[in-house]
């Protein structure tokens, strides 16, 4: 039985329960076909020491998210998901508010997934372009 959007939204933040993503406060929001979303409040938690939203959590956003895609979108009975490589292009700053990651598939193969992973605030400006290299490993049988 296949779970509904809601109820897979539900267990993806869940299982968060106790790890990086519940100290961020990283929320999965939405998916769909080709694509998934989370949004992460930017506040002093995820502040650099002058008062914006540091690059690390952005790129843990992007990584959490990109991540969670290869999750949805590949057979977790057949291989584990890891993430091998992360690249981020911060274009603007954000003080406050929310920020959004939404990762969508460049190329989804047997083995390696690329996904680019694109953040943005409140008003929907870009804030930063990532891309994100997962591979799929094979479970023992």
């Amino acid at each position: 039985m296949q779970l509904s959007k809601q109820d897979m939204l539900v267990q993806a933040n869940s299982i968060c329960k106790n790890t990086l993503m519940e100290t961020l406060s990283i929320e999965f929001i939405d998916f769909g076909d080709d694509f998934v979303v989370a949004k992460m409040p930017v506040n002093s938690k995820v502040y650099q020491p002058d008062g914006v939203l540091h690059g690390g959590a952005t790129v843990a956003l992007a990584e959490t998210t990109g991540s969670f895609a290869a999750h949805v979108f590949l057979d977790l009975n057949e291989v584990f998901v890891r993430g091998i490589e992360i690249s981020a292009n911060h274009i603007k700053s954000v003080k406050d508010g929310c920020v959004y990651a939404t990762a969508k598939f460049i190329h989804k193969g047997r083995t390696t997934q690329l996904l680019e992973v694109k953040i943005t605030d409140d008003d929907k400006n870009l804030i930063s372009v990532c891309k994100l290299t997962t591979v799929a490993i094979p479970k023992s049988k």
